[in-house]
């Protein structure tokens, strides 16, 4: 283990770059995990992190000394650095004082549509997205296709709402959604207020591909008359309409219903 104990030193600057900049994290195809639960789940499902960083306050912490072990049995590379170093890199308040620095994956382009997926149309919200990356995970599906318009998946707030959904699960970002609308070799069901079709009325015991769209502006006009359905979910009293995480939610879970009830 080496310590860093100064600002100036060259990988703090790198960390310190990569922790306020989207644009950097894309730039350098890497990000970083912030807290036990997400660098625990990628030693898990992913294996050793490019570099493990530790507060100097968490060392006595059991799990965190236990992440360390696995790291340094694996030949990661693993600094320790003052807290209030750590603090200023850390966006997790009051967070335990452990994050890994990983190579973020580069993916194939996609290919024709024909397993269980879902396709994101310029999600804005962090917390959105990583909330449906952990409801995909959770009923099965691993396949997720962003719009360029959608937020970059690998940002810390993402992570932080995904729970370790990132592992596994398939992330494609950047992609042109209706050319793969267009060439999906199985059904598109888009997700609309607007819809007359309700989402229980769909057969969904087979592999089908899930369009959402923009928190406030629905999916966009030219992929809905695209789709191979329009699906609404039907709801009382006065609210308008679902959180699109919570769609998604209901979306996924009723077709592992129907799946496991065949």
């Amino acid at each position: 283990m080496k310590t860093i104990t100064s600002r100036d030193n060259p990988l703090y600057k790198d960390l310190k770059h990569l922790a306020g900049s989207s644009q950097a994290r894309r730039k350098a195809g890497q990000t970083l995990l912030d807290g036990v639960h997400l660098c625990q789940s990628y030693l898990a499902l992913r294996g050793a992190p490019l570099h493990c960083i530790v507060a100097e306050g968490a060392l006595a912490n059991p799990e965190v000394a236990d992440i360390i072990m696995q790291c340094e049995s694996a030949h990661a590379y693993v600094t320790a650095m003052p807290d209030a170093l750590y603090n200023a890199l850390s966006q997790v308040e009051h967070g335990v004082g452990l994050m890994f620095l990983i190579a973020t994956p580069v993916l194939a382009a996609p290919g024709v549509l024909t397993a269980s997926a879902v396709l994101l149309d310029n999600l804005q919200d962090p917390g959105n997205v990583g909330s449906i990356l952990r409801s995909a995970a959770a009923a099965g599906i691993t396949q997720v296709y962003c719009s360029s318009g959608t937020a970059f998946c690998w940002s810390p707030k993402v992570l932080r709402a995904a729970m370790g959904a990132h592992f596994v699960v398939d992330i494609h970002e950047n992609v042109d959604l209706a050319e793969l609308v267009k060439a999906a070799a199985i059904p598109v069901l888009a997700t609309s207020g607007y819809a007359t079709q309700r989402l229980y009325d769909v057969d969904l015991a087979r592999p089908v591909a899930w369009l959402l769209g923009h928190e406030g502006q629905g999916v966009a006009h030219d992929l809905l008359a695209l789709a191979t359905h329009q699906v609404v979910i039907p709801h009382l009293g006065q609210i308008e309409s679902l959180n699109v995480a919570a769609c998604a939610a209901v979306c996924f879970f009723e077709q592992l219903r129907q799946i496991q009830s065949k």
